[in-house]
């Protein structure tokens, strides 16, 4: 009996990515219907991002397309399974796989006592001010930013750069942080505001390591 598609209540489902020569999970994304469809017609994977919210042709910036070889629904119709041949690295950090971070009792331990946080809250936050372009709530201090425009939003940019750069010179590390944070989330504001993705920031990154 064959399973129905069953996708969440954002209208995506999870995809895992294996590599068709040897079986080794590649990476972990999601899909919409039209990702799907798109994935399942080929050549290539498409993914939906979450963050940006619009379809993600896989490897169109980088050019490490995933060629579909098979796609495969689970039992319970709730989550595919891709065979794929890539064309380069899978990960954003240059890895051939997103899972090549070894865990072992040491760091559960440590994830255990210790919540860390990391380069993901810039995602999540940048989730949320983009909801809050799309869906203003009243009373949000994101939705006045956007409400004033792009020149006000630029001219915060540059007096958190200011405060943040006073804050060094002074040499105190909480006030620093909390500046920096400050610098963060409003050039977050400005990049949502200018259409500029996330994605786009980490390949100019990527681009001038070395």
């Amino acid at each position: 009996m064959a399973a129905t598609l069953t996708f969440d209540d954002r209208g995506l489902i999870p995809a895992i990515v294996r590599d068709v020569r040897d079986g080794r999970v590649l990476t972990l994304a999601y899909m919409n219907a039209e990702a799907l469809r798109l994935t399942v017609k080929g050549p290539d994977v498409w993914f939906y991002s979450r963050s940006r919210e619009e379809l993600w042709h896989k490897g169109e910036t980088s050019g490490n397309y995933l060629r579909v070889r098979s796609v495969s629904l689970d039992c319970d119709g709730d989550a595919v399974v891709v065979e794929a041949e890539p064309a380069g690295p899978v990960c954003h950090t240059g890895e051939d796989s997103c899972f090549h971070i070894a865990l072992g009792v040491d760091e559960l331990a440590q994830a255990e006592s210790v919540q860390r946080l990391g380069p993901g809250e810039l995602a999540r936050l940048f989730a949320v001010i983009e909801d809050r372009k799309s869906n203003p709530p009243s009373g949000s201090y994101t939705a006045e930013l956007f409400k004033d425009g792009v020149d006000r939003i630029a001219q915060k940019v540059v007096e958190e750069a200011g405060e943040t750069a006073i804050a060094g010179v002074r040499g105190n590390p909480e006030r620093i942080a909390s500046e920096i944070a400050d610098l963060l989330y409003h050039t977050l504001v400005l990049m949502s505001a200018t259409g500029v993705s996330l994605d786009s920031v980490w390949s100019e990154l990527r681009a001038r390591r070395g």
